[in-house]
């Protein structure tokens, strides 16, 4: 799964929320609880719901080949006791788009147990829907909207 996100942010500011776990906390549908470990590695608890099954995960998240600003791989793993498991990572790069950002993402998970059981095609539509709940959320609150002109001058 790929996909880009323009961002009405500055590349730093991008680069600093993706690395703020109570930003991520706010974005990750479902997350409950997002805790750095260390400034690579971070625990998550999230609860999803795919398709008929709601499953709540615990994982955690490690960061490497990291190249502040521009970017790094994001890899983890969840357990969902009887619903299975869920790991995955992506590589994630920041350009610059005159003041805005552009958030690119390449992305591959696979699941086990009975989530697994519920078909590829579901699968792949709630990843999608979940990528784009996340990167929708993540844009307004990195850069909120700002008031329009129109209003603030009668």
């Amino acid at each position: 799964m790929t996909g880009q996100q323009r961002i009405e942010a500055s590349r730093e500011d991008v680069w600093r929320a993706l690395n703020d776990p109570d930003v991520l906390r706010l974005c990750i549908p479902g997350c409950q609880e997002i805790t750095a470990l260390s400034p690579t590695e971070m625990k998550a608890s999230v609860t999803l719901k795919i398709g008929p099954m709601k499953a709540s995960f615990l994982g955690n998240v490690t960061l490497s080949d990291i190249d502040a600003p521009k970017g790094y791989r994001i890899s983890g793993e969840g357990k969902g006791g009887v619903a299975g498991y869920a790991k995955g990572g992506a590589r994630v790069w920041l350009e610059e788009d005159g003041r805005a950002t552009l958030l690119n993402y390449e992305a591959q998970a696979d699941v086990g147990g009975k989530i697994a059981q519920l078909g590829g095609r579901l699968i792949d539509s709630t990843a999608r829907k979940l990528a784009a709940e996340f990167f929708g959320k993540f844009g307004e609150v990195v850069a909120p909207a700002t008031a329009d002109v129109a209003d603030i001058i009668p």
